[in-house]
């Protein structure tokens, strides 16, 4: 018998009998409880892992090393000496006698301060913010799975941390799975931007009802929900995190509802404008103040949560794998998103010019693909194509997939959340430089477009001069 017949496919010769052993009873409805209850504690058991012991998150601590590498710009014996000759300084905390210093972030963001007042005027202690201009909303989107889109999001969030800016975390994507990595509890809806969105509807309505009233007609009553939103502001559904510059609006399986609720409210309330929503309760809870950058973690589907994270975006962030397939679902992706707000903007627009009132247009200060888990000796040729077709769209940087990714994932936290100790520290230094080439790529972005709001804002004063 020759090799190539000996050997047959595993597909040949399966026994009806033995294969009805192993399948199993039915699966009833009640049966989706028991795989969905079974999920939750293996979900427990392993966001534990990320755990203290009071259950709650914590951030490790910085070493002097990583802090002069990574954090702020000073050799490390100066760093000593300021130290040294500033005992009212955090000092930092040795494992063992004589060995190396520890701090908290926090800490950090306090030394930070301290050399952006004291230091070298010519150095980058602080992070370029200009003053008088909203926080920055970044949106990262893609209808697909499976692309990167909440690892790239929470990833930003830390760098943008470790950078020194105030960050919030909005979780629009019912799977919860960014408010898992931030160690967020989020108990139903109204712990989540629900609502905030509720609140947005029974404004409308509220002033809706006014109009009505004045004409002789009858309002339309507001349900409970509505009446009990219009009591919330943003502030309320914000949480802490282990991070002391990262806030998280989280999210939970009710969130979901908000695709059904939301077109039931568009049917009640036609001249509600749903898509500004989310952008018209931040700004009027003083939220853009109050934070630098705000990213918005959608779900992996064009639905009412994601417009209205795409229309508060100034700057929405697209990832997706160097496979003809994600280019192929983006490219749809791409094709959907014009659909939508082009329909949006053409029924609003319609009505705007007949009643002499001024059209509606969206605007981004910057779009950009980013290719994820980028493996450049598989799919450097297919990268390379993707970049001839999308040009400036597609970011030149490609985010390499390493091992640090899969070790850090395993412990439900992020890269900056390892511990350069548990790895070899050379890896470790070579696995998160694609993270920082990543985050460099986006702060760009970030700055040239606050710089080019500071440049229009000082024009119009000039002007209004």
């Amino acid at each position: 018998m020759s090799k190539d017949t000996a050997v047959q496919p595993p597909y040949f010769n399966i026994d009806p009998n033995q294969a009805l052993q192993e399948l199993g009873q039915p699966v009833s409805t009640e049966g989706f409880s028991r795989i969905a209850q079974s999920c939750a504690q293996g979900r427990e058991d392993l966001a534990s892992r990320g755990l203290n012991e009071d259950g709650g998150k914590s951030l490790r601590l910085f070493s002097t090393w990583e802090i002069t590498r990574y954090l702020i710009p000073v050799a490390t014996p100066h760093f000593r000496r300021v130290l040294r000759s500033h005992p009212d300084l955090p000092q930092g905390r040795s494992e063992t006698e004589g060995g190396a210093k520890w701090f908290t972030l926090d800490e950090v963001l306090r030394l930070r301060a301290h050399f952006a007042a004291e230091g070298a005027k010519n150095k980058e202690y602080l992070p370029y913010r200009p003053e008088g201009l909203p926080a920055k909303l970044v949106a990262v989107a893609n209808f697909k799975g499976g692309v990167g889109k909440t690892s790239t999001a929470a990833h930003l969030a830390m760098s943008a941390a470790l950078d020194g800016y105030k960050v919030l975390v909005i979780d629009l994507d019912s799977q919860g799975s960014m408010t898992s990595i931030f160690g967020g509890k989020v108990d139903d809806e109204w712990g989540t931007v629900f609502p905030l969105l509720a609140r947005h509807y029974a404004s409308h309505q509220r002033q809706a009802n006014q109009g009505r009233m004045d004409r002789g007609e009858t309002p339309v009553p507001l349900d409970e929900t509505l009446t009990d939103a219009l009591k919330i502001k943003t502030q309320d559904v914000i949480q802490s995190t282990h991070w002391p510059n990262i806030d998280l609006i989280g999210a939970q399986l009710n969130l979901y509802w908000s695709e059904f609720q939301i077109p039931v409210w568009r049917m009640q309330g036609r001249g509600w404008k749903l898509w500004d929503a989310l952008t018209d309760v931040l700004e009027e809870d003083g939220v853009l103040d109050e934070y630098d950058v705000i990213f918005l973690d959608t779900p992996p589907a064009l639905g009412y949560l994601t417009i209205n994270g795409l229309a508060a975006a100034d700057i929405l962030l697209v990832p997706l794998g160097a496979s003809f397939l994600e280019f192929d679902s983006t490219g749809r992706f791409f094709d959907m998103l014009h659909s939508t707000f082009q329909s949006i903007e053409d029924g609003e627009n319609m009505a705007a010019r007949a009643l002499g009132r001024e059209e509606i247009s969206f605007e981004w200060d910057a779009v950009r693909a980013v290719i994820t888990r980028y493996d450049g000796a598989q799919q450097g040729e297919l990268a390379s194509l993707m970049q001839a077709y999308l040009g400036q769209t597609l970011s030149p940087h490609r985010q390499d997939f390493t091992a640090l990714i899969g070790q850090a994932g395993e412990q439900v936290s992020g890269i900056y959340e390892a511990d350069y100790r548990d790895f070899n520290r050379e890896t470790y230094v070579r696995g998160r430089q694609t993270f920082d080439a990543t985050y460099a790529a986006f702060k760009k972005l970030l700055l040239g477009s606050w710089r080019r709001d500071e440049i229009e804002a000082q024009e119009a004063e000039h002007g209004e001069a």
